[in-house]
C-alpha cells in the first residue's frame, strides 16, 4: 500500500473518531432540558444565580420600586400608605423565608445607568428621601435577590426572566408600588409569560385608593390574578398549584 494510501485512510479514521466523540457529547441530551455545559469549552455552566438550590414550591415573591424616596408630584396619599404597606410586606417577606420561597427586589434605577443597589438604598435612606420609611423597614437581606430595572415592568430590559427560571418558579406574589403603574405592569408581563399572579391587595400602594382599586380589578379580571389581602393567601392551595404537573410554562417553541 503506498505513503499516501495510508494517509488517506487516517485522517479518514480521525475523521470519523471525532463525528463519534461529538455524538458520545450530545447521547442521551434532552433538548428541551437546559444544557449543564458551556456550549464550545464543554465546561460545567456557571451558577449565575447563587448557591440557593431551586425552590421546591415553585414560587417567588417580588418586591417591586420598595427602595424609593417617593419624591414625585401628588405623593400625599403613597407617602401616607407606604408606611402601612411596609409593615404587611415584612410580615409576607417573613412568612415566604420560613417557607424557604425566594425573595425578589426590583427595583428602579431611576434613568441613572451607571448606578448601583447601594447607591440606590443610599439615597433613598437619606433625609430628604420621603419614602425613608418604607426604604429602611423593607432593606434587602444578604440572601434576596436584587434586579435593577430600566422601566416600568420588572421583566423588560432585566434578568428577571432568566433567574426565574433558574430558580423553576411558575407562581409569582407581587407587591410594591406604585400598583397602578409598576406594580401592574409587572402583573401584565407575568400573566403573558405564563406565570400565576398572585397580588395582596394589602401590600401595594398608588397615588389614589381609586388607583389602587382599578389596578386590583385588572389583575383580578383580565390578568386572572388572586387578590387578597396577604393574611389571608391560602399556601397550601397556591404551593400544590405551582407544583402540579399541570401548571406549566409555556416556552417560546410551544
Amino acid at each position: 500500500m503506498s505513503s499516501s494510501s495510508t494517509q488517506k485512510r487516517s485522517k479518514d479514521e480521525g475523521k470519523e473518531d471525532v463525528h463519534s466523540h461529538h455524538g458520545d457529547d450530545n447521547k442521551g441530551h434532552n433538548e428541551d432540558e437546559p444544557s449543564t455545559q458551556q456550549k464550545h469549552t464543554k465546561k460545567p455552566q456557571p451558577n449565575l444565580a447563587g448557591d440557593v438550590d431551586t425552590c421546591e414550591s415553585h414560587i417567588a415573591l417580588l418586591i417591586v420600586d420598595v427602595i424609593n424616596d417617593l419624591n414625585f408630584p401628588d405623593n400625599e396619599y403613597i407617602v401616607k400608605q407606604s408606611a402601612v404597606i411596609a409593615g404587611k410586606i415584612e410580615a409576607l417577606s417573613d412568612e415566604c423565608r420560613r417557607r424557604k420561597i425566594p425573595i425578589i427586589y426590583c427595583n428602579d434605577n431611576w434613568g441613572k445607568w451607571q448606578s448601583s443597589r447601594e447607591e440606590i438604598v443610599k439615597h433613598c435612606l437619606s433625609e430628604e428621601s420621603q419614602g425613608k420609611e418604607m426604604s429602611k423597614r423593607l432593606l434587602p437581606k444578604d440572601d434576596d435577590y436584587f434586579v435593577l430595572k430600566p422601566k416600568h415592568s420588572s421583566f423588560f430590559g432585566t434578568t428577571l426572566d432568566v433567574l426565574l427560571t433558574h430558580l423553576n418558579t411558575k407562581t409569582l406574589i407581587i407587591t410594591g408600588v406604585a400598583g397602578n403603574i409598576c406594580v401592574l405592569f409587572t402583573a401584565n408581563d407575568a400573566y403573558m409569560r405564563d406565570f400565576a399572579v398572585v397580588v395582596p391587595s394589602d401590600c401595594i400602594a398608588s397615588n389614589t385608593k381609586e388607583d389602587d382599586e382599578i389596578a386590583l380589578d385588572l389583575i383580578q379580571k383580565v390578568l386572572k390574578g388572586t387578590v387578597c389581602p396577604h393574611e389571608e393567601i391560602h399556601w397550601d392551595a397556591i404551593i400544590t398549584k405551582a407544583s402540579s404537573s399541570s401548571h406549566k410554562r409555556k416556552t417560546r417553541a410551544e
